[in-house]
């Protein structure tokens, strides 16, 4: 065993960690997070962690995939823990449970530290408790996040650590922040015995990116097509020309379309419209803004135009997405 790993492991206090479900969580992001933990108490040869499950009324909490997990007590009831772990997946946006709110408050007003995963920091940021800190979310909330709460710094990494307020974008991104609290806690060798038994060959900081990069996500090899689509997803209220995304790259608009033909298989105006359209559902299922002010912010100046547009690439009118939410 390693010098560090036996000095830290001597007699560490066991910390409690609380991990508050609600349903429709991602079980991804919760295993990523208690699994370490478990892990390191498995590696030290004893009890570091302990944690406690709280759902809103005490009763089992269904995850989004149907398992469901046993709570050990109820939303409003005393907890005494070094940190809560918030949950949510699924539509946070609409979770407006008052006593939640009061409750994660009071938690806080003890010192606990309060960490939001995936969805979240939806809920801590309806709470209060984001107010004056930097966030981040799951990118996939991120519009709607930004929407509802507009004075918050929003950042696009992985997580994000201000003082004993700490959200995370979920996934996999949640073994990275146990991981790194494991380190700060226990120290580095007992951190990468973790890293190692979950396969975590690279360490992932704080600041990567949440999504793959556009050459991966679009699967293409020419940096210049690449160039024109980090344009594109750039300027999508005021989109640009197509001679002025091919002057842009430094080549003709000729050598452009052919250059999507060959790696996209479209032509620029079509793949255009379709980051556009795919932005325009996105505002549409998670945020509030109206159809009209989605069109004008995707760049559709003429919302019949906008309304066809988006029947033709979704097979539904933008209000019926609209009335799914």
């Amino acid at each position: 065993m390693p010098a560090e790993l036996r000095h830290r492991s001597e007699n560490p206090p066991v910390r409690t960690v609380g991990l508050l479900l609600t349903d429709g969580f991602a079980l991804m992001s919760y295993a990523s997070i208690v699994e370490p933990y478990r892990a390191a108490n498995v590696l030290a040869g004893r009890e570091l962690y302990r944690w406690r499950h709280i759902s809103i009324d005490g009763n089992p909490v269904r995850a989004s995939n149907g398992a469901s997990i046993l709570a050990d007590q109820a939303v409003g009831e005393a907890l005494s823990c070094d940190m809560l772990f918030v949950f949510a997946g699924g539509e946070p946006a609409r979770f407006t449970h008052r006593p939640t709110f009061t409750w994660l408050r009071r938690i806080a007003a003890m010192g606990t530290t309060i960490a939001g995963i995936s969805g979240g920091p939806f809920l801590m940021a309806r709470a209060g408790l984001l107010d004056g800190y930097r966030a981040t979310i799951h990118w996939d909330h991120m519009p709607s996040f930004m929407d509802s709460f507009r004075d918050l710094t929003i950042e696009p990494g992985l997580y994000v650590i201000d003082r004993r307020r700490v959200t995370c974008a979920g996934g996999t991104a949640g073994l990275d922040l146990a991981i790194e609290f494991i380190a700060r806690e226990q120290g580095h060798a007992l951190a990468s015995q973790v890293s190692e038994w979950f396969i975590r060959t690279e360490a992932r900081g704080a600041d990567r990116p949440q999504r793959l990069n556009l050459r991966e996500r679009y699967g293409v090899t020419d940096d210049r097509v690449v160039r024109a689509l980090a344009l594109m997803e750039s300027s999508v209220e005021d989109p640009l020309t197509a001679g002025t995304l091919a002057s842009s790259v430094g080549v003709s608009l000729r050598q452009l379309e052919r250059l999507f033909a060959t790696q996209l298989q479209t032509n620029i105006g079509r793949c255009y419209a379709a980051i556009r359209l795919e932005v325009a559902h996105d505002l549409l299922h998670k945020t509030g803004m109206s159809v009209t002010d989605v069109a004008v912010a995707t760049g559709f100046r003429s919302g019949s135009y906008f309304a066809r547009a988006y029947r033709s690439h979704f097979g539904e009118p933008p209000s019926a997405t609209r009335r799914s939410r």
